[in-house]
């Protein structure tokens, strides 16, 4: 067995995880993610031989990034690091770094991490959902990322919202071009929305609230957990997941552990359904942590 590097490239901050042979971890830093490609280039290159020197091993080298490589054209598509699309970034940080190095979608890495050894370890099928600033998700089967023909796998976000309910049509206009994509009923701002009304985004202090008995606040996160209910179960019809693993800033809501099972039951085709829905183990690591197990242990 091997060292392995992962490295999970952010809006903000760039930050590397250096793993021993038995998945345990060495060291980790972080640093700034500058602006501009070939400086992101130059401080992961950076990052990725300072941690090998400091460590005394050779590594291999695994990437999450906020979007994914086109299997068309070989360069970077629909990341929101905008200075990263259109870019053939694997293979520029390869020559950098003289040695292939592998690249994932960053949800995709969070569902590697919880399936490898996190809350969904030795799960066969697993979908691993980050409701945070956005909506992403990742399936993971059999211990490897299941990306798809077209590298669409697990574009959860972009989905529509299922069986709406007549006060929520029409659909919200996504910037994607769609009307109706979960990530505008699912993620942080659509929380804060549904609260607080429009410009709000900070759903931080809605929980709180909601304890502290306000009424809005409640009827938000009631919604919220209907309409991730209604989402999964869709995703549930098609792929039956063993576990789903909810990670994100809202992955912290601890009603969504208690009442998903019986929202979701009136949509699940199927006479029997006992869902294995559990929150994220490493948290905010598993974007990090799952990069890096993209080169497994043969």
């Amino acid at each position: 067995m091997s060292y392995r590097i992962g490295i999970d490239l952010g809006g903000t901050k760039t930050e590397i995880l250096l793993l021993g042979p038995g998945g345990q971890e060495v060291l980790r830093r972080r640093a700034p993610t500058p602006a501009g490609y070939d400086a992101a280039l130059e401080t992961i290159a950076g990052l990725v031989l300072a941690a090998e020197a400091e460590a005394g091993v050779s590594a291999s080298v695994g990437v999450g990034i906020p979007g994914c490589i086109s299997p068309a054209t070989g360069l970077v598509k629909n990341a929101n690091s905008n200075a990263l699309n259109g870019h053939p970034f694997d293979m520029d940080l390869a020559a950098r770094l003289g040695r292939e190095v592998r690249v994932a979608n960053d949800a995709n890495c969070f569902a590697l991490s919880e399936a490898t050894d996190g809350a969904a370890a030795g799960s066969p099928v697993v979908f691993g959902v980050i409701l945070g600033t956005g909506t992403g998700a990742g399936i993971v089967v059999n211990g490897r990322i299941l990306e798809g023909r077209h590298r669409l796998a697990g574009e959860f976000g972009h989905t529509p919202l299922p069986w709406p309910e007549p006060d929520e049509l029409p659909l919200r206009q996504c910037w994607c071009g769609q009307t109706g994509c979960l990530e505008l009923y699912l993620a942080g701002p659509a929380l804060a929305l549904e609260c607080d009304g429009p410009g709000a985004r900070d759903a931080s202090t809605i929980p709180a609230r909601a304890e502290a008995g306000e009424a809005t606040a409640r009827t938000a996160l009631t919604r919220h957990a209907q309409r991730l209910a209604r989402g999964l179960a869709s995703i549930t019809n098609i792929l039956d997941p063993d576990t789903i693993v909810l990670g994100g800033g809202l992955s912290n809501l601890p009603h969504l552990y208690e009442v998903l099972p019986d929202l979701m039951r009136p949509y699940i085709f199927s006479d029997a359904f006992s869902p294995d829905i559990v929150r994220a183990q490493h948290g905010d690591s598993s974007g990090v942590r799952g990069a890096a197990w993209l080169w497994p242990a043969e």
